[in-house]
């Protein structure tokens, strides 16, 4: 493991990821977390290491486009009000079996070849003692909910 001048160390993977859930029954009615909501946890960090995910996306089920809504908080049990803090939203594919990629994710500090007309590379960032919760922007379940699906690794 390389160190830099002012002794830090780079950040490595240990164990990789991959979660994948049905948004069927995950819903909230606004970006705003309510007490009736039913958000789904995606990547529990809050009794271990944090992670670092690359990739978030949503594979459609059907011809409708939901809005999936993105959330981290200091429990696992429930997404609470006064504990869930709204991340980032995008949008599921219109066409059954399309995925669509979360691509408002935050840019990363570490430097890169450039490429094409990226700029830099994104991913999120989730430290220890944090979960990802993700729900649907809606008020009721629904049979053709898109499936969501994150991927990265445990640090």
């Amino acid at each position: 493991m390389a160190a830099t001048s002012t002794n830090k160390q780079p950040l490595l993977v240990d164990r990789v990821l991959h979660y994948v859930v049905n948004l069927n029954d995950a819903i909230v009615s606004s970006i705003d977390v309510g007490g009736t909501n039913t958000a789904a946890l995606i990547v529990d960090g809050t009794r271990s290491d944090g992670a670092i995910l690359e990739d978030i996306y949503s594979i459609s089920r059907g011809a409708t486009e939901y809005t999936i809504n993105l959330y981290v908080s200091t429990a696992s049990d429930y997404l609470r009000p006064n504990e869930g803090i709204f991340v980032g939203q995008f949008k599921s594919a219109t066409t059954a079996g399309t995925k669509k990629e979360w691509e408002d994710m935050p840019k990363i500090l570490a430097p890169f070849p450039h490429t094409g007309d990226e700029s830099q590379f994104k991913s999120f960032y989730l430290p220890k003692g944090i979960a990802l919760w993700a729900a649907r922007e809606d008020t009721s379940s629904v049979a053709d909910g898109p499936i969501l699906g994150c991927q990265g690794g445990w640090y």
